[in-house]
């Protein structure tokens, strides 16, 4: 069972859709028992970095969230989900990230056409369980106009004007900047992934 974090905003039902394309059971979750019940997570997210931070703590989801991570449960992040597991976004300097990974989510620079909207390439590295069956330079969809700086754990990156991170992994953490449920099969082999982890 799936459970797809609901903070009350992002692209819920395009997600609803992809877990039932592929045969996945999933469940919505708007409070820190749901979370506490789930055996994956999946945090999708469209919008303002500051007010989706907002969001967690009003719903008082942070901690419970956090300590799931913590624990092993397998968990997912779409767009700005994945910016999410980072400390602060310069789309919102007050609100702090989850701070799960260090480095600031930044916009592409004054040169760059924003939003990066669009198919795009990932340059994916050796040995990732998201991306297991996908050509290295997969195309996927991004829709962004803020970035995750490329760390230890990023396990694809893409280059729109700078490179950055597409797709972070680490043990049972997973993000993506791209909307999968948006990028035709090669998204809906990533979910099938990720739904697959132990």
């Amino acid at each position: 069972m799936i459970a797809i974090l609901d903070y009350g905003a992002g692209n819920l039902r395009s997600v609803q859709n992809t877990l039932a394309e592929i045969g996945a059971d999933y469940t919505l979750v708007r409070d820190a028992a749901g979370l506490r019940a789930a055996p994956k997570i999946v945090l999708p997210g469209v919008g303002h970095f500051g007010q989706m931070m907002r969001a967690l703590d009003e719903m008082q989801v942070r901690e419970a969230l956090l300590e799931r991570i913590r624990a092993g449960v397998p968990f997912l992040g779409i767009c700005l989900g994945l910016q999410a597991l980072f400390g602060s976004s310069e789309e919102a300097p007050e609100a702090h990230g989850l701070c799960l990974y260090e480095g600031t989510v930044r916009r592409f620079p004054a040169d760059a056409r924003v939003p990066h909207m669009g198919w795009n390439q990932l340059a994916a590295r050796n040995g990732s369980r998201l991306l297991a069956g996908l050509d290295a330079h997969a195309y996927v969809y991004f829709a962004h106009s803020y970035y995750a700086p490329a760390v230890a754990e990023t396990a694809a990156t893409c280059t729109y004007s700078v490179a950055y991170t597409a797709v972070l992994e680490s043990n049972n953490t997973f993000g993506v900047q791209f909307h999968p449920e948006k990028s035709g099969p090669a998204g809906l082999r990533i979910v099938g992934n990720f739904v697959g982890l132990p």
